[in-house]
């Protein structure tokens, strides 16, 4: 059985952009951001890939057509083979009349009334409408699907589902939160052998969403939201939540039923609804660090009490020992290792894909799971956690053809395996940023080791070296170490986690290795750590080890391989423009060591 999954939809941001006046990045902050494509082949994910990685438009929400077209040549397939398209949205027009409802319901104004309802309407027939999607499709792809062949899987339960398949396939209790679904913001309930249950008295309204409300806030602080949630993330460490905290005292309602609330209902299509209250609480917006951080931590402050109080509830309602979080507050890393520590679950997992980056994998395992030919059997024989490398990979005749490009400017070296090793572990003593290349693109929004910078973390300045000489981005923002899973319990309190593959999870840095690891330490004294092992990343994992053998340093820094405001690179040209239009020392391009001239 073959799926395809798809996200992505060729009007919506220029439907945005009429409607809401919404530009740029920050038009993708409600529907059908991070595009992408996923095909599973009865069962086993073969390839997924985001659309941004392949048309270089960050958090893109246009019809994902590089990615479609790249996941079936990797399969060598056509779109006649596909057995079933699934999507990751089902607006029905149950759902549209729900949602309309709920408007004339509200307490806003007759005329803001009036435009939702209009704006809605219009919405559901020239965007997110199965008939509108599938005619989507055959505009970008010149085939239509057999409506008997197309799956439409509410967005959440696609969540929940990417979870599960990518986790293996085990028994587990689920917390989905993000910005909005079709109707919802949240919810809990359980997988059982592949069948999901919704406990429906946990659902809480888009009105009330805590990734809407972040995101709102991240607006206020001057950074772009459903985009820099992460920047908020990095002020709240260089402030204590105020006390009292008026976003947990006054906003934040949490109710005996597990769900939550807020004193002001937001406005999901005004993210500047909110400003007025955010000021009455922290006076006048300033733009300056003892006042953003401040906000800062008391946002995430409330983000976390409000997803403890959902975990405490979901502990009474389950027998189950695994805990999957998904949806974009899954992202929210700070609040992810609390949450674990706080709960009675043996084991908490948020994936590589807990985004809407995932949600194609989730909607395609959903569909293959729920077809009734797929047996109990099939799911045991694919229960597997899924490797993140699932995009594109270039050859040594690609990368040799993309340098031929670059022949008057770069200096390059051939080596064999251990010697790339070796060298780059050599060089990474010295206070260096290197570029690395290898393999198939890590899928989601961390950059996992095989499109990554790399640095040497010994040294303290090298946090502000890469952030204004590379990533030109902000020099409060904190960069991630590599650490070996056997070694990560002895240089981080890693509390109940024995690992963190994804980089999903935060822990403090012992003391005897603050001073050891400078640049890879926050200001609060934590670290957002990769665990790595030979199995998963061997190269890279023999390249930490040599490097340890080196300094006795355990860590790299790992960040990202692009610069702010663009994707992550894919091809060995991106790499190279990226490389020749920053500070970066050396890169790494498969065999290849590259220095410019």
């Amino acid at each position: 059985m073959i799926v395809l999954g798809c996200n992505g939809f060729s009007r919506v941001s220029e439907f945005f952009s009429e409607r809401f006046g919404a530009t740029g990045i920050n038009k993708h902050y409600l529907l059908g951001h991070d595009a992408a494509a996923a095909l599973l082949i009865d069962g086993r994910l073969v390839a997924a890939v985001e659309e941004e990685r392949l048309n270089r438009e960050k958090k893109t929400t246009d019809f994902p057509a590089h990615a479609i077209d790249w996941c079936l040549k990797e399969a060598g397939i056509t779109l006649d083979d596909v057995d079933v398209f699934a999507f990751p949205w089902n607006w029905s027009a149950q759902v549209l009349g729900e949602i309309l409802d709920g408007i004339r319901g509200s307490s806003a104004p007759e005329t803001v009334k009036t435009g939702l309802i209009d704006n809605m309407a219009d919405l559901f027939e020239q965007v997110v409408s199965p008939g509108a999607i599938l005619a989507d499709f055959e505009a970008r792809t010149g085939h239509r699907p057999d409506p008997a062949k197309v799956r439409f899987v509410p967005h959440h339960l696609a969540h929940a589902t990417t979870g599960y398949y990518l986790a293996g396939m085990k028994d587990a209790a689920f917390l989905v939160s993000d910005g909005r679904a079709e109707r919802f913001s949240t919810l809990t309930g359980e997988i059982r052998d592949g069948r999901i249950t919704v406990f429906d008295d946990t659902v809480v309204g888009a009105q009330y969403s805590m990734g809407t409300l972040f995101s709102a806030i991240t607006r206020f602080l001057g950074f772009v939201p459903n985009n820099d949630e992460y920047k908020v993330m990095g002020l709240a460490g260089y402030a204590e939540p105020p006390v009292p905290n008026p976003f947990v005292d006054k906003l934040l309602r949490l109710h005996d039923d597990g769900r939550y609330s807020f004193t002001e209902p937001l406005r999901t299509d005004d993210l500047h609804s909110h400003d007025a209250l955010f000021e009455a609480y922290f006076g006048p917006f300033e733009d300056t660090l003892a006042y953003t951080s401040r906000v800062a931590a008391a946002a995430q402050q409330m983000l976390n009490v409000a997803t403890a109080h959902q975990v405490r509830h979901l502990e009474k309602r389950t027998d189950l020992d695994r805990l999957l979080f998904e949806g974009g507050v899954a992202l929210n890393c700070l609040n992810n290792t609390p949450l674990f520590e706080g709960s009675r679950f043996a084991d908490m997992q948020v994936s590589f894909g807990a985004s809407d980056t995932g949600i194609t994998i989730g909607a395609a395992a959903r569909a293959w799971l729920d077809d009734p030919g797929t047996t109990p059997e099939d799911i045991r024989a694919a229960d597997a956690p899924v490797t993140p490398y699932l995009g594109p990979a270039y050859d040594e005749a690609a990368i040799e053809e993309a340098l031929r490009e670059f022949a008057d400017r770069v200096v390059v070296t051939r080596l064999d395996e251990d010697e790339i090793v070796d060298h780059v572990a050599k060089l990474l003593t010295e206070k260096v940023v290197i570029g690395w290349f290898e393999g198939r693109v890590e899928h989601g929004p961390r950059a996992l080791g095989h499109r990554s910078i790399l640095a040497n973390p010994g040294f303290s300045d090298i946090k502000d070296i890469i952030n204004t000489r590379v990533k030109h981005r902000e020099p409060f923002r904190p960069f991630a170490p590599l650490v070996l899973e056997e070694q990560a319990p002895t240089v981080f309190e890693m509390g109940r986690k024995t690992s963190s593959p994804y980089m999903t999870f935060v822990f403090p840095v012992r003391d005897a290795y603050r001073d050891r690891i400078p640049g890879a330490v926050h200001v609060d004294g934590t670290s957002r750590i990769q665990t790595l092992t030979d199995e998963g990343t061997p190269r890279l994992t023999a390249l930490l080890r040599k490097f340890t053998d080196l300094t006795d340093t355990p860590c790299l820094i790992n960040t990202s391989f692009n610069v702010a405001g663009e994707p992550i690179v894919c091809t060995p040209t991106d790499a190279l423009n990226c490389f020749m239009g920053t500070e970066i020392d050396y890169l790494v391009l498969g065999n290849h060591l590259v220095a410019k001239n």
